[in-house]
This record gives structure tokens, sequence and C-alpha cells, in this order.
């Protein structure tokens, strides 16, 4: 039987997952859940977003996130950021990697981002000349799969928007269903187009779990050649800019089922329930990770007492 192709997590909880909470997680517990990504082996860690404080104001203290962490060797720590002011906080904050973002749907950008495509895009180039390949870009496309102001995005406008970053010498690439719009045929057939275009180590798939299809929409871009995946750890975000948001897919979630079906992910699922566990007190609510609160397959329970066959 030929092993299944690893299937890499990318954390994403302490910019997506925190970024859309009421209540402002201390800086010192975001460093605590950093520190604890970065040993429980994450490729990559979203550390946080260098935008206005006063637009998101979960994230005001981006730089004093990054200076906190004791970073682990191999684990790449991610900013996102909006336009050249963040970049140049970002890089001066010590980030190892700038994700640029826009939306395919034109609303959306407009909405999230204040600025039409080619706006974006005029900042985006001033970013890159900023970083002169310095650090690593990513281009994120959001709302690819589905825009909550205009429908369904066609996939040729998407994948002009992959190639227009690739040219801006991005090294990665994100297709981002931002408000889980994606069904698996949908996924499958866009991650096979992009893969045209990028190698299936520089593409990720970031799947929100809004209409209850995001562990669907990972095994159908796994399927269809895609390997990196966005999740945030109980389950955690949204985005505070897009009508009926809910949380990224889980974490432990998904590496639950990547257990259950043979496929490596190199993490420890234990310790992450645990890790997500911790997660409640911090943001004042349930989160909607299963795993943490069913226990995985394998934790059987002692029979009833008395039980007896018929």
């Amino acid at each position: 039987m030929t092993a299944s192709r690893p299937l890499i997590v990318q954390e994403v909880c302490l910019r997506d997952g925190l970024q859309i909470e009421p209540v402002f997680v201390p800086t010192a517990e975001k460093i605590r859940l950093g520190n604890a990504f970065g040993e429980l082996g994450f490729a990559r860690v979203e550390v946080s977003s260098f935008v206005s404080p006063k637009a998101v104001p979960a994230l005001a203290d981006a730089a004093e996130v990054f200076a906190g962490l004791q970073r682990a060797a191999g684990t790449v720590y991610v900013a996102l950021v909006p336009n050249l002011k963040g970049a140049e906080r970002a890089l001066a904050a010590g980030a190892d990697e700038l994700n640029l973002v826009m939306s395919a749907g034109e609303t959306h950008n407009l909405a999230n981002m204040r600025m039409t495509a080619e706006q974006s895009f005029a900042g985006f180039a001033q970013i890159a000349a900023l970083n002169n390949g310095t650090k690593l870009l990513n281009g994120t496309v959001a709302t690819a799969f589905g825009c909550p102001f205009e429908g369904t995005q066609a996939p040729a406008k998407v994948l002009d928007i992959v190639r227009r970053y690739l040219d801006l010498g991005c090294t990665g690439i994100t297709l981002a269903d931002t408000t889980g719009m994606a069904n698996p045929r949908q996924v499958a057939r866009l991650v096979e187009k992009a893969l045209q275009l990028v190698d299936a180590g520089a593409l990720t798939l970031h799947f929100h779990d809004t209409r209850g299809l995001g562990l669907a929409n990972v095994v159908a871009a796994y399927d269809a050649g895609a390997q990196r995946f966005d999740a945030a750890l109980g389950g955690l975000g949204g985005c505070p800019f897009a009508p009926g948001a809910s949380g990224n897919i889980c974490t432990e979630d998904l590496v639950a089922m990547c257990e259950e079906m043979g496929i490596p992910t190199g993490l420890d699922l234990l310790g992450l329930i645990e890790l997500s566990k911790t997660l409640p007190a911090l943001v004042g609510h349930e989160t909607s990770g299963q795993v943490a609160k069913a226990g995985r397959v394998g934790d059987l329970h002692p029979a009833p007492p008395g039980l007896r066959a018929a």
C-alpha cells in the first residue's frame, strides 16, 4: 500500500482566529499560544496583521506579539499586511513572510480593504519594491470561491489575480473561501487549474466552515493535488467585513480527520486538543471545534456496569 502524501497544516488562530473576537486577548496569552504553535511543529504560523488598530482593535499589539515570540527553528512567522505602511511595520517587527490580500469580489475588496482591485495591486507593487526579495511574499485571493455580495467568482478571474501575484514576485499563493461558500466539486476544479500555475508546495487553501463543508473541501482539494491548508485552533475566526462569516476550519478537527484517514501531518493531536481547551477562557465563549469536546475516535469508554447480552 502506497503511503499517503503529507498534509501540511498552517496555523492562523492568532490572526484570523482572533481578529473578530470582541474581547481583547492579552498580549502575553497571544505569545503563549504562538510559542506553543512553534513547539508543536507548525510549518507556518500567521502571527498578526499590521492594520489600523481602529479597524481591527483585537490585533493592535501585533509588534509586541512578534517581539515576544520564542521562534522555533523551521517555522515561518507570517504577518498580513494591507498596505505599504503595514509592510514597513511588519518588516521592522521581523516577520518572515508578508501576506498580501485582495478579494476576487470587487465589492468585498472595497468593504475589506477600502480599495479597488487596481488600487490593491498598485499598493502591492510598492510593498514588493520595499521588500526587494528580503522576505517571503504570499499573495492571498480572498472570496476566491464566492463573494457574499456578488456570488460565485469566475475561475478565470481568480487565476488572473494569481498570475498578477506571481508577476509581482510572490513565492506563495493562497486561495481563500472567506465566507464558506465553496463546495467540494468547485474546489477540485479550481485547485486543478491553480496547480497548472503554482507548484503544490507553494499553494495554500484557506477554508471556513460557515456552511459545514470546510473539511469536505479539504479532502476535495487534497485529492486534487493540494497539500497546504490553513486552519485555526478551536475553529476560531471569521472576517469582520463579510456578512455571515464564521470560523476557520478547526486545526485539531482537521488533524484528527487526517489521522483517521492515514494522512500524515506531523502534528501532535493530543497536544493540540489540550491547547484548544485553553481557548474558551481567553475568548469568553465555547469554541466550535468538535474533537476537543468529543475526544478522538480511539478514545473509548468503559461499558456501563451490569451490561448483559439479551
